[in-house]
């Protein structure tokens, strides 16, 4: 499935036709997205996510004006920036001329990139949906890192350290000595941990742990 089928593209924006326009832009393409007229809106919703526990499940990206009343879109930045939210959800910062060295130096420091104002709107597309595949990428890795976490729970410590030789590429003869266990019982332990890590080998077991 394509990251756009099921992604969310996030405009904040104090102008409502900017944010009128970009929506229609964005539906025109077949991207779905949410508007928020503040930072302060924005950050709420964030919040309130965060405080029931809902974790990001699709991926996203965020259209974020640079100037706006109250907390800016730098402002905001900054606190997205400091809880992680930025790898999963990319920032492409829309600003005027005047913004664009501070665009610049906010790209230096994780921004995704920025717009200027007036954009194209297949520019911007573009760089939409490169964000999005960005957000897919990420959410995928945490995934896989969830499920390598799980599988590795299941595992008994001696498992463990069977498994910990079996990567080193120790052979079961020497594995046995190492921990004073039988030849016999190394294969057992390591027969249990390709299953239950779902691997058929050592190499293929090794580049899991490296993922």
């Amino acid at each position: 499935m394509e990251p756009t089928a099921n992604a969310t593209v996030y405009i904040v924006d104090d102008d409502a036709e900017v944010r009128e326009a970009l929506a229609w832009l964005l539906r025109s393409r077949r991207l779905f997205s949410e508007v928020f007229a503040s930072a302060e809106a924005f950050e709420l919703m964030l919040s309130e996510r965060a405080a029931r526990g809902l974790p990001q499940r699709q991926p996203c990206c965020l259209l974020l004006d640079v100037r706006m009343p109250g907390m800016s879109g730098l402002a905001l930045f900054d606190k997205m920036v400091e809880r992680g939210d930025t790898a999963g959800m990319p920032v492409i910062f829309l600003t005027g001329h005047a913004d664009v060295p501070t665009a610049v130096a906010t790209v230096k420091r994780g921004a995704f990139d920025f717009c200027e104002k007036p954009f194209s709107d297949n520019q911007l597309v573009d760089r939409v949906q490169a964000a999005l595949e960005q957000s897919a990428q990420h959410l995928q890795a945490c995934r896989a890192r969830h499920v390598l976490q799980d599988r590795l729970a299941e595992l008994t410590e001696r498992e463990r350290d069977v498994m910990h030789l079996v990567v080193e590429g120790l052979p079961n003869k020497l594995i046995a000595d190492q921990l004073d266990i039988s030849v016999r019982t190394v294969e057992v332990h390591r027969a249990r941990v390709f299953d239950k890590m779902q691997v058929k080998s050592a190499v293929e077991l090794a580049n899991l742990l490296r993922s």
